[in-house]
């Protein structure tokens, strides 16, 4: 048998875009630099990819899921555990998980600013989670950690709860947190504790320290949490389970780390990671090239700029992380190329003409030295749709590395 390579999985976060005229109608991959991207496409084997499937958007989550080889409507557990599980904050099956804001509300529990300004100081972020973890409502114990600006994570644990319930997050201002309902009659509990909570939370947060301090300053308090995106931990076969690997995530966003952990990656820390145009992008590489040769079989590097350039309707700022990405995967073929095989994708298309995920399909190239190349010259999304591979889906991803790898078994004599 062949000696294995590494599979390697670059994704460029809602990368994928549609013909701009302040570009000459281009879409930004076709107007970035990007020598290392279009190399391995005229080396390589390239695919136009429905991430869940034809016409269907796919959030960030479910579309990494998929990624991973997992399907993303059979076992998704909900935006609640994969983000608890990025923040350090692990669940197990029969936990309910949440993604949590702080949020400023009046007397009536109105919502006035739902983010309650945004920016927290680490010491602020400490107070409010010694607050928050470990109340006790009836026979559920609730877990809180904060992460980001105004995000947390929050897990309930206790018998008997599900996660089929609606949100507390109004998710607008000027309305009041929402009475939670079970949308199933055994959720009944699980929205009960959610409602008790919402009250307990309040009465703890509303006279702390750092919310006194914020008044004076006139900055929105921090008196009140918003739960959102409920998920129930359920066990899914682990990738070492599933393809007898050992696999690493490179990534700075919570919900990235998280959904890779959920499936049995190991977080690999990068100084400077941010997730925004600011990041690391030669830390990234150093580190995913210490990680390919550390005997990692699978690694997996996600960069999120590309989707907040997106999400910002900025068209050079996507250039720009597009071009980084193109240096950053430059500098590991240059290192390991002749040890890996690696992908280069999106998980979702996000145009700068809508700000938002679409169901547009986004390119992807396969890349070793010993690959058969196609007649696709260079990686763009129109330039995709000639490849070798035409149309695939995201669950394809994961056998065709692991099979180029050489980690699957002949099927049949």
């Amino acid at each position: 048998m062949a000696e294995k390579r590494i599979a390697v999985l670059v994704v460029m976060d809602g990368v994928g875009d549609r013909p701009l005229r302040a570009i000459g109608g281009k879409t930004p991959l076709q107007a970035a630099k990007t020598p290392t991207f279009d190399s391995l496409a005229a080396e390589g084997q390239n695919a136009l990819m429905d991430v869940i499937g034809p016409g269907i958007t796919p959030g960030s989550d479910t579309a990494h899921l998929a990624l991973f080889g997992y399907d993303p409507i059979a076992e998704y557990p909900g935006r609640g555990p994969l983000e608890a599980f990025g923040a350090g904050l692990e669940t197990k099956p029969g936990d309910v998980a949440f993604r949590a804001n702080f949020a400023t509300v009046d007397s009536k529990m109105v919502v006035i600013d739902r983010r309650a300004g945004r920016d927290f100081a680490p010491e602020e972020q400490a107070e409010l989670q010694a607050a928050l973890d470990g109340i006790e409502i009836d026979d559920v114990k609730v877990r809180f950690k904060a992460t980001v600006e105004h995000r947390g994570a929050l897990v309930l644990e206790g018998e008997g709860l599900y996660a089929d319930i609606s949100d507390a997050d109004p998710h607008e201002t000027g309305k009041k947190i929402l009475t939670v309902r079970a949308l199933k009659p055994e959720a009944e509990k699980t929205a009960r504790i959610v409602n008790k909570l919402m009250r307990v939370a309040h009465q703890r947060m509303k006279g702390l320290e750092t919310n006194k301090n914020r008044a004076k300053k006139g900055i929105p308090v921090a008196n009140a949490l918003l739960l959102r995106g409920p998920g129930r931990h359920s066990d899914v076969p682990p990738l070492p389970a599933r393809y007898g690997i050992k696999a690493a995530v490179i990534a700075g966003g919570a919900l990235y780390i998280g959904t890779a952990k959920y499936v049995g990656m190991e977080h690999i820390p990068v100084e400077g990671q941010t997730g925004t145009i600011d990041t690391n992008f030669d830390n990234i590489a150093k580190k995913a090239i210490e990680t390919i040769e550390a005997g990692y079989n699978y690694v997996f590097v996600h960069i999120k700029a590309t989707d907040n350039a997106s999400h910002d309707g900025n068209i050079a700022e996507k250039i720009v992380a597009i071009e980084k990405t193109d240096t950053l995967v430059g500098k590991i073929i240059d290192a390991v190329g002749d040890k890996i095989i690696i992908a280069v994708t999106g998980d979702h298309t996000s145009p700068i003409s809508i700000k938002e995920h679409t169901c547009d399909p986004v390119p992807i190239v396969f890349w070793s030295d010993f690959i058969r190349p196609d007649s696709v010259k260079r990686f763009s999304e129109l330039d995709a749709a000639f490849g070798s591979l035409n149309s695939i889906r995201g669950m394809d991803v994961m056998p065709l590395l692991l099979g180029y790898a050489g980690y699957f078994e002949k099927f049949g004599s």
